[in-house]
């Protein structure tokens, strides 16, 4: 992996029960974490963390929430774990990047009236944050798409929800995004040649990508070719890429084995409709299933990072 990133999201669901209490206390989440650092290190990559309170298969409901707990971040027990965590991972693994939450405008447009709670939990943690390692870069990430009004809603096209984003400042350190635009356009090339850069005219503050891709081949109903991938990679590139680019991930260095997955997220109690979610993504990666065929866009991609 290392060939082909410099960096690895380490995107971690919060163990609720374990920190509920505390920050210093016993966690098998940190001793894998730390068990994942050391190979991470060994590929020489570095890593960026992010805290993720909501179930990456559904931004709309939390993940792994202990029976009897209320859904909300009015909660005091869901503030404190998730405070609690995020300062243990701050402490034992000093990240230069944090962040607290993922795509968090899924949730806060499905959830109007616990948006203020999570914001005023943001706020908190982020001055946690900053007491005790005031040069960490602090972020929660955003997903374009969908404040783009191209992920359904009745919202207009491409007239972009910045009240969303600049509600976090000025306690936003960069802003961050997700993009999946085969959820919105039918290939690559539809992408519009001014997508992203709104961005750069909006803010003056770094921007990156926690996550995104394209798929490459037909994937359920959603179309895609190998060009698709590399139509998208060259949109953001173009249009963002450069000083202003912090970091970029892309989702999958490989495709994922669809029926493998399934059926070890079964086993986990995993619900059928988070496995079908997962489905659209199966082929976003970067190589084949086999890790060792690589498609077109890879070349591209260890291009740009070579030559940012």
């Amino acid at each position: 992996m290392g060939q082909h990133a410099d960096v690895s999201l380490v995107q971690e669901s919060i163990p609720w029960v374990e920190f509920v209490n505390g920050v210093e206390v016993e966690s098998q989440k940190i001793s894998d974490m730390q068990n994942a650092q050391t190979l991470t290190l060994a590929n020489n990559l570095d890593s960026i963390y992010i805290v993720d309170p909501l179930n990456g298969m559904n931004r709309r409901e939390f993940a792994g929430l202990p029976e009897g707990w209320d859904a909300s971040f009015a909660n005091p027990d869901v503030r404190a774990a998730f405070k609690n965590f995020t300062l243990r991972i701050l402490r034992e693994f000093k990240p230069r990047y944090l962040g607290l939450a993922s795509e968090i405008n899924t949730y806060m447009e499905a959830y109007p009236e616990d948006a203020e709670n999570f914001l005023s939990l943001y706020q908190e943690t982020y001055a946690a944050i900053k007491a005790e390692s005031p040069e960490t870069q602090v972020f929660v990430t955003f997903q374009w798409d969908q404040l783009n009004n191209l992920a359904g809603g009745d919202g207009v096209p491409y007239q972009v929800k910045w009240e969303q984003i600049e509600v976090f400042e000025p306690q936003l350190d960069l802003w961050v995004i997700s993009s999946y635009p085969f959820i919105a356009f039918r290939t690559g090339a539809e992408i519009p040649d001014d997508y992203y850069t709104p961005l750069l005219e909006r803010t003056d503050k770094p921007l990156a990508i926690a996550e995104g891709g394209f798929v490459s081949r037909q994937t359920q109903h959603i179309p895609g070719t190998p060009q698709d991938q590399i139509d998208y990679l060259n949109a953001i590139h173009t249009q963002i890429g450069g000083p202003r680019l912090d970091f970029w991930i892309y989702l999958l260095l490989s495709d994922l084995n669809q029926a493998s997955y399934a059926k070890f997220f079964r086993q986990q109690g995993i619900k059928e409709d988070d496995i079908t979610t997962l489905g659209f993504f199966v082929n976003v990666g970067l190589q084949e299933k086999d890790g060792k065929t690589p498609k077109p866009a890879l070349a591209l991609w260890d291009s740009f990072r070579m030559n940012p």
